[in-house]
Order: structure tokens, then sequence, then C-alpha cells
């Protein structure tokens, strides 16, 4: 465990590193667009374009604060909730952008700029954009998302051992935890996987699905799936023949990845659904996106909810059992 904890520490100040870039081009974005020195992003008023990529930076420094409060001893004392809910959004992120970069080079789409700014359209689109900057964005992407996979569970490991052990029994008195949302991210998997197959119904504008588009849906799609099935497993607290930890993981991941990416886009959809920018076409109909976005937000909460409960019984199993708490059984 000491190597994999060296290892652990190591990804975390690699993974807090490989942000840097994408946070100074985010910076510099939006000094030259103040400036003027720079263009605004097609589709995105000046306002707009301003207040995407100072969410953006926000967003890029929690990362690299959650980075450094894995292997930094002032990590230990912060609210466990705080680094949790930070490392779930983040994680929800990375691994749905990860395999859609690596799909999207693999395909030849140019498509990338959608997910970057937070859409499942083609708003945001920037052609000017230096094929460095790309690059850039994309290696800080593929870097922080291999190096939290890493230092996550190392971290895990140093704070709460516990949660990676299988509870022998149900704790005493505790209710069963509900099905909703595996049912619901299942149904939302279902949808998603339909349109990234190219399903017509609920599609508006047949003509504006990239091959980006086909593959952000997708991998929103397997991994709602994967969340929906990992959660059922566990919830019935029968055995399983994946690992336990690796059921956590894919709940973990899977509820993240719904939560984080159907929250950035959920405004975005209802904004192009009031305001209807001349400039701005998404592929689906834009109330049936708002209606998936937001069954996919509470799902995600609703599977992250069972994992706390779960967690919260095995603390409480593991206050009452003799048996050192750092050794899996």
């Amino acid at each position: 465990m000491e190597r994999w904890d060296r290892i652990g520490r190591t990804a975390a100040y690699g993974a807090a590193a490989a942000l840097v870039p994408y946070l100074v081009i985010k910076v510099t974005w939006v000094v030259g667009s103040l400036l003027g020195l720079l263009p605004v992003g097609r589709g995105f008023s000046r306002g707009g374009w301003l207040v995407l990529n100072t969410v953006t930076i926000g967003m890029a420094a929690a990362g690299i604060t959650l980075g450094l409060a894995l292997v930094r001893p002032w990590g230990m004392r912060i609210p466990g909730r705080l680094v949790g809910f930070v490392a779930w959004v983040g994680s929800g992120f990375l691994v749905s952008i990860l395999p859609f970069v690596v799909l999207t080079a693999l395909v030849g789409s140019g498509a990338a700029s959608s997910a970057s700014a937070g859409s499942t359209g083609s708003a945001g689109h920037d052609a000017g954009m230096p094929g460095w900057e790309a690059v850039l964005l994309q290696c800080s992407f593929v870097g922080t998302g291999i190096g939290l996979a890493v230092a996550l569970p190392a971290y895990l490991w140093r704070r709460w051992p516990h949660a990676l052990r299988r509870p022998e029994r149900p704790g005493a008195g505790t209710a069963p935890a509900p099905l909703w949302p595996a049912v619901t991210a299942a149904v939302t998997g279902m949808a998603w996987l339909y349109w990234a197959a190219g399903g017509p119904l609920g599609i508006t504008h047949r003509d504006e699905r990239p091959a980006g588009w086909h593959i952000l849906v997708g991998v929103g799609a397997c991994w709602a799936l994967a969340a929906s099935a990992t959660v059922a497993a566990l919830v019935r607290r029968r055995p399983a023949r994946l690992p336990y930890p690796l059921l956590l993981a894919l709940t973990w991941l899977g509820s993240g990845s719904m939560f984080a990416w159907s929250g950035w886009r959920l405004p975005a959809t209802v904004y192009v659904a009031l305001a209807h920018p001349s400039d701005v076409v998404y592929p689906e109909n834009v109330a049936v996106a708002v209606a998936l976005h937001a069954t996919a937000v509470l799902s995600g909460a609703g599977i992250m909810r069972t994992l706390v409960r779960g967690d919260h019984d095995r603390t409480r199993t593991s206050a009452a059992d003799p048996r050192p708490v750092g050794r899996p059984v």
C-alpha cells in the first residue's frame, strides 16, 4: 500500500499541474476579450462569452485545488462532504470528455468545441482557435482525468478505508434504498443511446448532428446506463460478479457524469428554449432536451444520495466491528 500511496500522491500533483495550461488560456481569453484584443466565440455575445469563461476559470481553479487537496496535509482537514462533492462533479466532467476527445480524434471530427462550450449543439464553435490551444486544452483534460483517476482512490483509502469494504449485512433498522434513481437513469440513458444511434424521434434539426454530437451523447448514455445497473446491484445487496470497489467506482463516475454534464447543459438549453437565438441551433427538440437533462441531474443526485447513505451504514458497522478498519475483508 505504501507504493500505491506514493503513486497516488504523484498523480495528484500531476492532475493539478495538468490544469494550469487550461487556466492560463481561459484567463487569456477573458482578459483579451475585455481589452478587445481577442475575438468573442461564435454564437456568444461578449457578456455571455465572459460569463462562460469566467465560470470555467472557477472550475479549473477548483480542479487544481482538488488535486492539491488529495496530497497535501491540509486536504485531510477539509470537510469530507466538500471534497467528495468537488471530486464527484470533477470526475463526472472528465470521464465524459476523455472518451469524447479520444473518439473524436479517431473519427477526425472537429466538434470538440461543442463539449468545451457546454452544449450539444453548434453553439460556441470557434474556428479561429489556434491548433496549439486546442491541443493544450485537450491535454489538460486528459492529464487531469488520468491523474485524478489514480490519486482519488489513494486519498479515499487514506481517509475513509471503510468506504471500499463490502457491507456484510444491512444496518439495523435501515430502510431499503429507493430504486427510482436507477429507473430514471436507465430511461435517460436509453433515450440518449437512441439519439446517438441516429434515432429521429425528439430531433428537430436532423442536419445539425455532427459526429462529435453523436459521440458526446453516446458517452453520456453509456455512463447513465452503467450508473443505473451498478446502483441497482448495490441496492439489492446481493453478491455481484464485479468486485465491490469496481461497482462503487462505476456508480460514482456514472452518477457524476449525469449530474455534472446535464447540470452544465441544462441552463444553456433553457436559455435557447426561451431566447431562441438566431445563431444557436440544437439538433434535439429543446423541450425534450430540457426534460432529459433535468431528469439526469435528479437521477445523478439520487444515486449519489444512495452511495452516501450506504457509506453511513458502513461507518456505523465499522464502529461496532472490533476488526481493524483499514483491512479489506
